[in-house]
């Protein structure tokens, strides 16, 4: 069904709840394990991944640092996050490599769309760090941006405990509405708290789709790609 995707994981997915730690090892187990079985699939994987788990916004605001750089901060973290990433992967066989941004030479490549391509023809594992390089834009506009790049056929959003997109926030609504499938068009009207703004507008005119699902369950991911219904399905039309 797909032959590219790129996996788009919060950065708060990483960080461990009951210790407060930015990383949880089961946690990151369980990320190589679904991305193993992606690869056993003869599927090209690549990932984006937030930095929450180290640092946000909130935080340079209260310390009295101005947005811009609280969003380099960010980036940094981005990166901190897919070298974790990459050193697990490798260490269990998987070969990665981490593509940022941002020029820093000593420890990840710089990004370049026609090497990031030769890579995954490669059959390695792309990690995109340090969002587009600029403040102020998110990393889900990072993986809308990147996936257009590289011509994904489709965006795993993979959510803490929460199975798709909802009418509400389940949390506090609970006559929330699960939507098994929506279009761009919708969330925007609907006003749907998915993706930023600029992501949903770099996806609508795609044909990019994106799956929002559940990646608590390690065995998700793979039971979509064996065509089950589970999550939320975004598309075009």
């Amino acid at each position: 069904m797909y032959k590219r995707i790129l996996i788009k994981i919060s950065g708060e997915a990483l960080e461990d709840k009951d210790t407060h730690l930015p990383y949880n090892p089961q946690t990151i187990d369980n990320i190589y394990h679904m991305v193993d079985e992606v690869l056993k699939r003869d599927i090209e994987v690549m990932l984006v991944v937030g930095g929450g788990n180290i640092f946000r916004g909130r935080i340079s605001s209260s310390i009295g640092v101005d947005p811009a750089t609280g969003d380099y901060m960010g980036m940094l973290a981005t990166i901190m996050n897919a070298m974790a990433l990459q050193s697990y992967f490798e260490k269990k066989g998987i070969v990665t490599r981490v593509m940022s941004a941002l020029p820093i030479d000593a420890c990840c490549e710089p990004y370049l769309r026609r090497k990031a391509i030769r890579h995954l023809e490669r059959k390695r594992v792309v990690i995109f760090a340090a969002g587009i390089g600029s403040p102020f834009f998110t990393t889900d506009t990072s993986a809308a941006l990147r996936a257009k790049e590289m011509s994904a056929d489709c965006i795993f959003m993979g959510k803490n405990g929460v199975e798709g997109v909802y009418s509400a926030d389940p949390k506090e609504d609970k006559n929330a509405i699960l939507y098994k499938k929506i279009t761009y068009e919708d969330i925007i009207n609907k006003n749907l708290k998915v993706m930023d703004q600029t992501a949903i507008s770099l996806l609508r005119e795609s044909d990019i789709d994106v799956r929002v699902f559940n990646m608590n369950d390690t065995n998700n991911l793979v039971r979509i790609l064996d065509n089950e219904d589970i999550g939320t399905l975004i598309t075009k039309e």
